[in-house]
């Protein structure tokens, strides 16, 4: 069945609000074979609201809303869509006790305006709101189209996803199917790159599809197939992951987003080993994304936040001659700064980063430019490297690559 979603409130299209629930829904509906083929955003007004759900309705077989459904004059979105069916609203006297009930319970003072939530239109099914108070409706009409209205608060639509649509669509459609993705996380490559690799598979796509995503970690290739059962789709997707693999697997760190510091983490855990880290330009990115796992006390030991030459000489033991003739965005900065941290905290793995975040060149070093060394028992490796985008993007991208290092030269050392 094709599914169309319409979110609607005008402070999505203002962008006060970050549209979790077309995300949250589009995932959770693909999951039991349904296809979500359209998504529309829509402000609280009753005009365009109407023309956007009479449209989803020409080529959807099930349009999903979320949001409009609350006490106010402003929450509309039942009423358009009980319009476009041609239905009109009363009062459905049990709910309108039940949500008394709710109200008297929390010891709050029930308004009459929240009988609006008790408003239903003529031959809808009533979804109860345990998470809340506006009820879900769904409107059926005589030509198998389905309207669900679903709230806007994200905890009260998924809890009335989860508990009750779920079960709704599967008595009146038939859960079939499922489609199953499998995300494969890369770094040190680039979009076109990837492209040209497995542009013949991209090509012949059919079942299973792929589709290349740009993050601000890395590129990712998305594996989607659908089946009649989780097994039969990953058995689809096998073969295709395999021969991916042996094409780019050099570039691939993880699976299904599974955060680069939560892999390196895992990698010096099941080592013994510990990890600190001397940085400039990041600020203490790398070492805060480190700790954000939690566990990471065993193995994250600590870290020195060096943005001064100063503190680059007097705390990490940098040579001052070096940052003299070679300036403190290099090759030779970077990995005394590794080797200093490592010995300063007692760590068994060191990593320096410096480097030139912008917004301008500085020491005649370009804006973007970042050495990183990882530092351990047997030897200390350095690369160049040169990010683009705004500061902020230049940070993140040489903590994430200062990371894959690691992951790297613990492979190695393996």
């Amino acid at each position: 069945m094709i599914v169309e979603i319409i979110t609607t409130g005008s402070e999505l299209l203002l962008g006060q609000i970050v549209n979790t629930n077309v995300v949250w829904m589009a995932r959770h509906l693909n999951e039991i074979g349904f296809d979500v083929c359209y998504q529309t955003t829509v402000g609280d007004n009753r005009a365009r609201m109407k023309e956007a759900v009479s449209h989803a309705l020409t080529r959807a077989d099930i349009v999903i809303t979320s949001g409009g459904l609350g006490p106010t004059r402003g929450d509309i979105t039942k009423e358009v869509c009980a319009e476009v069916f041609g239905r009109s609203l009363s009062l459905d006297e049990e709910y309108a006790d039940w949500l008394k009930a709710g109200f008297k319970k929390r010891e709050r003072a029930f308004t009459e305006n929240n009988l609006r939530q008790a408003m239903i239109p003529d031959g809808a099914k009533i979804i109860y709101n345990h998470a809340g108070t506006a009820p879900g409706i769904v409107l059926e009409d005589g030509d198998g189209k389905v309207i669900i209205n679903l709230p806007g608060p994200p905890h009260e639509m998924r809890d009335m996803f989860t508990r009750s649509v779920v079960p709704y669509l599967a008595e009146r459609f038939g859960i079939d199917a499922v489609i199953i993705s499998r995300v494969l996380d890369t770094f040190g490559i680039g979009e076109s790159k990837l492209e040209t690799e497995i542009q013949d598979l991209v090509l012949a796509q059919k079942n299973p599809t792929l589709a290349l995503l740009v993050r601000p970690t890395g590129n990712i290739i998305r594996i989607t197939a659908k089946a009649r059962t989780e097994d039969d789709a990953r058995a689809l997707i096998a073969p295709v992951e395999s021969e991916i693999r042996a094409r780019v697997g050099e570039y691939i760190y993880g699976v299904d987003d599974e955060p680069m510091e939560e892999i390196v983490g895992a990698m010096l855990k099941s080592r013994g080993l510990t990890i600190a880290a001397a940085e400039s330009c990041t600020g203490g990115l790398f070492t805060s994304r480190m700790t954000d796992v939690a566990g990471s006390s065993s193995y994250v030991r600590g870290g020195i936040v060096s943005y001064t030459n100063e503190v680059k000489r007097d705390a990490l033991g940098v040579k001052q001659e070096d940052l003299d003739a070679y300036g403190a965005v290099s090759e030779e900065v970077a990995r005394e700064m590794a080797e200093g941290v490592r010995a300063k905290i007692g760590a068994s793995i060191g990593v320096g980063i410096t480097g030139n975040a912008g917004p301008s060149a500085s020491e005649g070093k370009p804006v973007g430019l970042v050495y990183i060394a990882v530092s351990g028992v047997r030897s200390t490796v350095v690369t160049r490297n040169i990010f683009t985008g705004s500061r902020s993007q230049i940070k993140l991208s040489a903590s994430q690559a200062a990371m894959n290092m690691v992951r790297k030269y613990l492979m190695d050392e393996r």
